[in-house]
């Protein structure tokens, strides 16, 4: 007997797992790369164990080291938050953003000041340059 709905069935269940494991693979393949405590031989022992084992290789990956990938994660989302403050940070106090620029240089400029490394003068002469710019 010929079952038209169950071949349909099994083709998308097989579609799925295929789907599945491409998921997997460059999931843990992410992982095994940005991993820094495995050295070369490591990631080479694991790339190699995944793709010549495909759903094997996968879940000996996800029982060995799967419970460090979140932590990873979390790492490198940390890092990448991190340096995109710092770049956001540097770019508003560079001189390339007038506004930003010319605040920090007050700031020093009146700090300076204070401490008595300029007098008012030198001070103000160099207030109206900033401000002119």
């Amino acid at each position: 007997m010929d079952h038209p709905l169950l071949n349909a069935f099994w083709m998308i269940f097989w579609f799925f797992l295929w789907i599945m494991w491409f998921m997997l693979l460059f999931r843990v393949i992410a992982d095994v790369f940005s991993d820094h405590s495995l050295n070369g031989w490591g990631k080479t022992a694991w790339i190699v164990l995944v793709c010549v084992l495909p759903f094997i290789g996968i879940f000996i990956y996800l029982i060995a080291r799967g419970h460090g990938m979140a932590t990873r994660a979390q790492m490198h989302a940390e890092q990448n938050k991190a340096q995109f403050d710092d770049y956001i940070r540097q770019t508003a106090s560079s001189s390339g953003g007038a506004q930003g620029g010319t605040v920090d240089q007050l700031a020093k400029l009146a700090d300076l000041k204070s401490s008595g490394a300029i007098s008012e003068a030198e001070f103000d002469q160099a207030k109206k340059k900033l401000l002119a710019a």
